[in-house]
């Protein structure tokens, strides 16, 4: 029964993707020929990958927004931040083990590509369950320490605690989800989430119109949405993608491979872990500014991770082509690479630029489904002050992938550091004197830092500076 199932869904979202021969063509060739196509085609699915991922956040917040009220917007976007910190250090660790299992793809060693790959398992197994037990015993002292309003605690505990409970999903899909991409397939990841994101619609709408479960339905609507999504991955990996799948002997322990592995997993997950707990940081300083300022800081920064992606997209891209490229021993295709890549920046910055300078208030209004004056328009504000920087945003997190790719580990996450610092200086100083102003220009004056230090440390490093053609 569950195989046919599966089939059909494939026969209706996959179709001939499914044949072995033909699913092989599904993988981009990073190695050889175009660079910039290579990577657009590569990003494109993550992109759109991405922006039915945030449905699950974000139509949790339309859904909450018009159903529930402000009160219940507000209460989620009080551990928002918190949200961003738990899936971005399960993105960060599932993200580092894929770069080294790309590296090892590069070097066309399919021995060292299974051992990577039952590395990362063993390595991501461990990661999900120890962190779900640290966070399900930290949640309520943190959520006092950011300063979630009295008024709105327990809703705001109720979503947070299920995203918590069932940590374990999200590691597993993006684990197995960087594993794919590893190889070159960022497709299949892609199908099998736009599934599970019109599955997460439909759940939050029954759970909290029907069933009453309150923002807690929305938590639980993520969980079993993103969970199906899970289910799917690992059907495609052992149905069609063999050289992903170790044997036995390959989970034999190697130290300097689990010490690559989880030095890459970790460095990057603390990496998203530093910039996140900067942004709860930040958050507890928005708390404080009264119940519709969060209102329209949530809604404006679900529209912030919809306008985010295109470079973020472009980061796990770069990432991927940059890891293969070191296995392949070729620095000169990495630096016409990361030219492409900020030529790519600039023109989705003036686009977005442009729209949000007529479309932010419409956009506010929707996300939010409030036309309360001050949601909209503090909402409006920070969209449109933040847009024009966004250029340097992405150069900033093309870099920061590159540095990743080619495998170093401190020194992005040194870059980390100065963004944690540089929120705690807003929030101890400006934030207090300037209010929603400074929470506006936070994170463009510290972008701007963190971007030229990137920029420093990547194109001296010697391999990128080293002489080898393409």
């Amino acid at each position: 029964m569950r195989r046919e199932v599966y089939n059909k869904f494939i026969k209706i979202f996959g179709g001939y993707f499914m044949d072995q021969t033909k699913m092989k063509n599904r993988a981009i060739d990073m190695l050889h020929g175009p660079i910039f196509k290579g990577i657009v085609l590569f990003a494109i699915p993550i992109l759109i990958s991405s922006i039915f991922q945030q449905f699950y956040n974000t139509m949790d917040t339309f859904i909450v927004g018009k159903f529930l009220g402000d009160h219940s917007l507000a209460a989620i976007g009080s551990v928002n931040s918190v949200f961003d910190l738990i899936n971005g250090f399960a993105l960060g660790i599932g993200n580092g083990l894929a770069i080294v299992t790309a590296r090892a793809y590069g070097s066309q060693d399919e021995r060292l590509l299974k051992k990577s790959v039952a590395g990362a398992i063993v390595i991501g197994i461990l990661s999900s369950v120890g962190i779900t037990v640290i966070a399900l015993l930290g949640i309520k002292p943190l959520m006092h320490a950011i300063n979630v309003p009295n008024a709105i605690f327990n809703e705001a505990y109720s979503y947070i605690f299920w995203i918590i409970l069932f940590l374990t999903v999200m590691f597993a899909y993006n684990l197995a989800a960087g594993l794919l991409r590893s190889i070159g397939n960022s497709f299949m990841p892609l199908v099998f989430l736009i599934f599970s994101s019109l599955l997460n619609i439909g759940l939050d709408i029954l759970f909290i119109t029907q069933f009453h479960m309150g923002v807690a339905g929305a938590a639980i609507a993520t969980v079993i949405a993103q969970g199906i999504s899970v289910i799917l991955c690992f059907f495609y990996i052992i149905k069609s993608t063999p050289i992903l799948i170790p044997n036995r002997n390959d989970f034999v322990f190697d130290k300097e491979l689990y010490k690559d592995l989880a030095g890459q997993g970790y460095a990057m997950a603390m990496q998203s872990a530093i910039v996140n707990s900067g942004s709860v940081i930040l958050q507890s300083g928005i708390n404080g500014l009264g119940q519709y300022v969060i209102a329209g800081h949530t809604a404006a920064r679900k529209l912030y991770m919809f306008c985010n992606m295109p470079f973020t997209s472009m980061g796990q891209g770069i990432a991927t082509f940059i890891s293969q490229n070191k296995g392949a021993n070729n620095p000169s295709r990495i630096r016409r690479g990361m030219l492409d890549a900020y030529i790519y920046d600039f023109i989705i910055a003036v686009i977005l630029t442009v729209l949000l300078l007529f479309a932010a208030p419409a956009m506010v209004r929707f996300i939010s489904s409030s036309n309360n004056p001050i949601v909209v328009g503090n909402g409006s504000l920070y969209l449109r002050i933040v847009a024009p920087n966004y250029f340097i945003l992405g150069i900033l997190m093309q870099t920061r992938s590159a540095l990743q790719g080619i495998g170093q580990k401190l020194l992005p996450l040194v870059s980390s550091v100065i963004e944690f610092i540089g929120k705690v200086i807003f929030v101890i100083i400006f934030i207090p004197q300037f209010k929603y102003m400074a929470v506006i220009f936070c994170e463009p004056s510290i972008w701007l830092i963190m971007t030229a230090y990137l920029l420093f440390v990547f194109w001296r490093d010697p391999f990128i500076k080293s002489g080898k053609k393409a």
